[in-house]
């Protein structure tokens, strides 16, 4: 018979300072006003092509970047705007590329999706399902052939992983064992599928038990059960133990992207996700509880983090669209 659950005490709950937690929710808080103002400039018609909001889910990128050092490689799919801000990309140079501006991440040709930083070793947002795994397994197999004490977080979601080069990635990642945190974002909706819909097991965490790549699930609408998590995969992954697999059940309060109205789920759905498990709000009841902050403190943070938002809009429309000679750089490098 298994043994049941210990349940968490107050001693029990990770040893993060009142600095840290404001810093957290600070992050958090950037991330979802940065995407609203995506929401009003993609309304505008200043954002061309696709954009899929984050909204929602921004404990997951918080509490992982919280478990990692800067050395650390972040790789993820085309819902990219949280991970590139958490990983403390410019958010003038992200608006820049989702308006297609020369000021951006990707000189303006790369857009919502395709945007990088060698800088903060955040190799992209890609746009094609399930197509960033294999890569990112393959910056665990770089560190691990160079003998580097690194790892790679790469991000993918729950309709993803029923994709089959996900599997031929934990093959590859289990026989070397390499360094690869794969954080399945299960935002119980594939596009507008429910999982339940699409895919016959829905224990995500589960999905690396054939070539015995450990896992577990976690509340991904809270970042410190987040951080904490993510340090027991680190450290299993940097001590050569090889892969390992989170599944952080989160939610998106957006459609799959700006063109989905999200009609498939029920207005109450989304509504109880939003006043019961927000992962700002519950930071900032826990802050104001515990006396670190006040509500004048907290609607500073947001004044503040309002301004750097405004002034990231401000900067990509005022940056000049690429020249039409760039559509042939960037395209092929010589070697």
């Amino acid at each position: 018979m298994a043994t049941p659950a210990k349940r968490k005490t107050k001693a029990d709950e990770p040893d993060v300072s009142p600095a840290e937690l404001l810093k957290y929710y600070r992050d958090m808080l950037l991330i979802r006003r940065f995407e609203e103002k995506a929401g009003q400039m993609y309304g505008m018609g200043l954002i061309g092509g696709f954009c899929h909001l984050y909204i929602g889910q921004e404990a997951v990128v918080v509490g992982m970047q919280a478990a990692i050092t800067p050395e650390d490689a972040v790789i993820t799919s085309y819902r990219d705007h949280g991970h590139m801000l958490a990983c403390g990309m410019d958010p003038k140079g992200v608006m820049a590329e989702l308006t297609g501006r020369r000021g951006g991440y990707s000189k303006g040709k790369g857009g919502s999706m395709h945007m990088f930083s060698r800088e903060k070793n955040f190799y992209g947002g890609h746009g094609i399902v399930g197509a960033q795994v294999p890569l990112g397994t393959g910056i665990a197999f770089s560190y691990h052939y160079r003998d580097m004490a690194n790892v790679s977080l790469t991000y993918l979601g729950d309709g993803a992983s029923n994709q089959g080069q996900v599997y031929e990635s934990f093959n590859m990642a289990a026989l070397w064992k390499l360094p690869c945190i794969y954080i399945i974002e299960n935002n119980r909706y594939g596009m507008g599928t429910a999982i339940e819909r699409a895919s016959a097991s829905t224990e995500f965490y589960r999905r690396g038990e054939p070539w015995g790549i450990p896992g577990e699930a976690v509340d991904g609408m809270n970042v410190l059960t987040v951080k904490e998590a993510g340090e027991r995969a680190v450290a299993h992954a940097k001590s050569g133990k090889g892969p390992y697999i989170l599944e952080m059940k989160t939610y998106r309060y957006r459609g799959h992207s700006m063109s989905d109205p999200a009609k498939y789920r029920s207005k109450e759905e989304v509504e109880k996700m939003r006043t019961q498990h927000d992962p700002i709000e519950q930071l900032a009841k826990s802050l104001l509880d515990a006396g670190h902050v006040d509500e004048a403190k907290l609607k500073l943070i947001d004044r503040e983090v309002k301004e750097i938002v405004t002034a990231s809009a401000e900067f990509a429309q005022q940056s000049p669209e690429p020249d039409p000679s760039e559509l042939w750089t960037d395209v092929l490098v010589e070697t």
